[in-house]
């Protein structure tokens, strides 16, 4: 629950808001907390805010990955949230192509096949990503939060937890590496080699648009992936990618490292084009399975999500 020490309506950004942390929402990242606490807020505002240190946790300045603990007073500076009482508008083909892509739902959590191109939070000129389409899907489920993350142009198993209880769980999980995660990329260029663990440190810069960019540095954070060959059409190759840990943008810049950038990836040296063969503009790496023990029956279950149309388009080309 959140206990807000001012009174000011959420819409005026001309105070200073003070929000008590309580056990409920204890353990979450601040810039998700923010994310949906200050509904309508670009994504680039709420990050900047965070860069200058206008956000504070008990007087001190924070980084947008440091969970919030029970007791916590956090400062928000005035800025102009959406006005209460206007909700997501959802188009209808995207509410029944969401309900479509649905792959497990219980009491404690939800597993969404997400399309390529829909964010997984609203914000930088968009009213809705994937969390808030849900929460119109799902009104009756106080406690929707996205469990991780996949970049807005990646598709395939996104975990979505229905529980604060079931997101502490999933999130542990992240943080002691137990979830297996499993990805299909199409990369330009001819894979040699066999099988490669590729451990390069990966650093995150953000730019004033709110961007982030992602390049190899010695001084960045220690990254791994498995990358696996699974066949190849020319100059251009299917691969199996397993993260071994979480950086943004990880099996792209790692893709991009070994020389071979994923098809339709213009940010790290990838195209839209493959000879004469024209393509949709989209990336082709899709998390094509994700595995976690579950929070209520402590036994590990996997989710897995199909390929969609324009990948089976496109692979059903290749092998002509």
């Amino acid at each position: 629950m959140i206990a807000a020490v001012s009174s000011t309506d959420a819409s005026q950004p001309n105070r200073v808001r003070f929000i008590d942390i309580d056990a409920e929402d204890q353990g979450q990242r601040i810039d998700n907390f923010l994310l949906k606490t200050l509904k309508g807020v670009p994504k680039s505002k709420i990050y900047r805010i965070l860069r200058k240190g206008e956000v504070r946790v008990n007087g001190g300045r924070v980084k947008p990955s440091q969970r919030l603990v029970s007791g916590d007073r956090l400062r928000i500076p005035p800025v102009r949230t959406a006005a209460p009482g206007q909700p997501v508008v959802l188009p209808a083909y995207l509410r029944a192509e969401l309900e479509q892509r649905l792959l497990f739902e219980d009491e404690h959590l939800l597993v969404l096949n997400k399309p390529s191109g829909l964010a997984v939070h609203g914000g930088s000129g968009l009213s809705f990503g994937v969390i808030e389409a849900l929460r119109e899907l799902r009104p009756g489920v106080r406690g929707l939060e996205l469990a991780h993350r996949l970049d807005k142009a990646t598709s395939g198993c996104l975990l979505i937890a229905k529980k604060r209880s079931a997101l502490r769980v999933i999130q542990e999980q992240f943080r002691r590496r137990e979830v297996r995660k499993q990805y299909f990329a199409l990369v330009h260029g001819r894979w040699k080699g066999g099988k490669r663990l590729v451990e390069v440190p990966l650093q995150k810069n953000l730019l004033s648009s709110g961007e982030r960019m992602v390049r190899v540095s010695a001084d960045g954070k220690a990254s791994a992936t498995r990358l696996r060959p699974i066949t190849n059409w020319g100059d251009v190759s299917l691969l199996e990618a397993c993260p071994q840990t979480g950086r943004t943008h990880q099996i792209r810049v790692h893709a991009q490292y070994c020389g071979h950038p994923i098809v339709g990836d213009e940010k790290y040296g990838g195209d839209h084009a493959m000879g004469s063969m024209p393509l949709p503009k989209r990336l082709f790496l899709h998390a094509r399975s994700i595995s976690i023990v579950h929070p209520q029956s402590n036994e590990r279950v996997s989710f897995y999500a199909p390929l969609d149309a324009e990948w089976i388009d496109l692979l059903v080309r290749l092998d002509a």
